[in-house]
């Protein structure tokens, strides 16, 4: 995908300060606490994380897809091609939505709804932004599958979800997704429970819509491989905070945050060969167990110093274009408590 990137370019995306929250048992708890970011046209960004580490929340956020009574976004702003967007009416949202922003969402097993056919979904997404007619919106459906590699378009546009297998209902997700030539593609675990060859086409697939439209893509996995082979800039995020951010090449190379370095770690070698994978002990803490101050991470963290749990570390600058949360540079400890 996208490797060269305008310096001085001016942002698609802002994400600025984002704090989502669920609300448990009558108390809001930050699902996605105080992250800051920014996509520029043309730009892969990956995020990447455990699961329950906020990547799908925040993308959820962006697209104001947030379960209605238990989610809210609480803080922060969006602005997306120079408009704040995160107080849209649910109206105004779906002009964007599909449109300017599209979304592969997570599981294409249970995506697409099973009692309409691909062609009728497909059309669905065209008439909310177009105005065609039905013939028109149905060439147009077989044109799109046509697009995202599907053989015999024009019979599978007349079939249903169950019809197909997993690689082809990702494909017709992607369809979805670039029906109307999104600026920014939000791609949440594209790849999962895909084996590794319709992975491989998926991503390449990716990569060939992305050139083609020139579209910014927000890439989210857990899979280290495809943001290696994808992205151009990468964040990682743990219990709902980025703890670090770089360009790709750095992240693999120069790791900061021992959280990257164990993440980076328990990815298997080609030329190695081992019989217990590495692993990082324990678990994300939970929504309502997150602690209040200190480092998120360092009940987990092999390098963790008593002051991990008495000091919030800061997402900054530790060398150019690398930002680090950790309390082992001086950049991320709180400038009040910084020792001279």
């Amino acid at each position: 995908m996208s490797r060269v990137q305008e310096r001085d370019q001016a942002p698609l995306l802002e994400v600025r300060g984002l704090e989502t929250a669920f609300t448990i048992e009558g108390s809001d708890y930050n699902a996605v606490d105080n992250v800051s970011f920014s996509v520029k046209p043309g730009q892969v960004l990956g995020v990447v994380g455990e699961s329950g580490c906020g990547k799908s929340v925040m993308s959820l956020s962006i697209m104001q897809l947030l379960p209605k009574g238990i989610g809210k976004i609480k803080n922060g702003e969006i602005i997306f091609d120079g408009d704040e967007i995160q107080n849209y009416s649910p109206k105004r949202m779906n002009k964007i939505r599909g449109k300017d922003i599209g979304m592969i969402f997570q599981e294409p097993m249970t995506s697409l709804n099973p009692v309409f056919t691909i062609g009728f979904q497909l059309e669905e997404v065209l008439h909310n932004h177009f105005k065609l007619t039905k013939r028109e919106a149905r060439e147009k459906s077989v044109a799109l599958l046509t697009a995202v590699g599907i053989p015999r378009p024009d019979k599978i546009v007349d079939e249903y979800p169950h019809q197909l297998s997993g690689g082809m209902r990702q494909r017709v997700m992607i369809a979805m997704a670039i029906a109307c030539q999104p600026k920014l593609l939000i791609a949440d675990e594209p790849t999962t429970a895909l084996d590794v060859t319709v992975q491989a086409q998926i991503l390449e697939l990716l990569q060939d819509v992305q050139s083609k439209n020139d579209m910014a893509i927000i890439l989210i996995t857990h899979d280290l491989g495809v943001v290696s082979e994808s992205c151009d800039e990468v964040i990682v995020m743990y219990a709902g905070k980025i703890v670090e951010r770089t360009e790709v090449r750095k992240l693999f190379t120069e790791p900061l945050h021992p959280y990257t370095e164990l993440l980076i770690g328990a990815v298997p070698k080609m030329n190695e060969s081992i019989e217990v994978l590495d692993s990082i002990e324990g678990i994300v803490p939970s929504l309502s167990n997150m602690p209040k101050v200190g480092c998120r991470f360092a009940g987990r963290c092999p390098k963790a110093m008593a002051e991990c749990t008495e000091i919030t570390p800061q997402l900054a600058e530790n060398t150019e274009g690398h930002e680090v949360a950790c309390l082992l540079y001086e950049t991320s400890r709180p400038q009040e408590r910084v020792v001279r």
